[in-house]
């Protein structure tokens, strides 16, 4: 779920998750993990067979994705993994995790659009909730819980417009798409976004039996 939210087409799509929470207790074992799986994924022209994680849309990408992590990096987050331009060249870059993520970094407020998975600690569920909306976006978000009561009282508190649950991949043409907050208004996908492409008229009628 994190490598599919985080990292499909380099990180460049507009529900990639732009921040991981992770519960405290798990947060060392998350990362060792994290960082195995995205260390594996081949790096490589998407023509290339096997290739999972392709070039960033130009240099202008790569500069922005350098600016966030050497800004992390001087506040006092640490590279789990990655962290340079690949050795391929051009717009290629690895596949990075960075670790002891704070909100008074950048990249806490600005979208990467690139395949770094900065990951943020808490404890409690509040604290989780408090720090996933503590953001001028609200576009999608993901969260993993077996609790359905926790399930329903947590995606119930997130604002945001999507929420996956359990789940990385949540697009559909048959589900409403959109967001809360500096992230829009409006919904494209199922009979809620026909409704933005009409206008509604009202008929105000009168003296027909005079």
């Amino acid at each position: 779920g994190a490598i599919a939210s985080k990292y499909r087409n380099a990180g460049q799509t507009c529900v990639c998750a732009n921040r991981i929470l992770v519960q405290d207790g798990v947060y060392d074992a998350f990362t060792k993990r994290l960082s195995e799986v995205a260390g594996a994924m081949k790096v490589a022209n998407g023509f290339e067979q096997g290739a999972v994680i392709g070039p960033l849309i130009d240099m202008k990408a790569i500069e922005k994705v350098e600016a966030h992590i050497e800004d992390a990096l001087k506040k006092g987050a640490k590279v789990a993994l990655g962290g340079h331009r690949h050795a391929l060249g051009g717009s290629f870059f690895e596949p990075t995790v960075l670790t002891d993520v704070t909100t008074d970094m950048v990249i806490t407020r600005e979208e990467t659009f690139g395949p770094v998975a900065p990951l943020y600690r808490f404890k409690t569920e509040d604290e989780a909730i408090k720090m996933a909306n503590d953001t001028e976006f609200g576009l999608a978000a993901y969260f993993y819980s077996r609790d359905i009561g926790r399930i329903w009282r947590v995606a119930e508190a997130l604002e945001y417009g999507i929420v996956g649950i359990n789940e990385g991949i949540i697009s559909t043409e048959i589900a409403p798409f959109g967001g809360m907050k500096e992230s829009g208004i409006g919904r494209e996908g199922s009979k809620y976004g026909i409704e933005e492409f009409l206008e509604v008229k009202y008929l105000c009628m009168g003296g027909i039996d005079r």
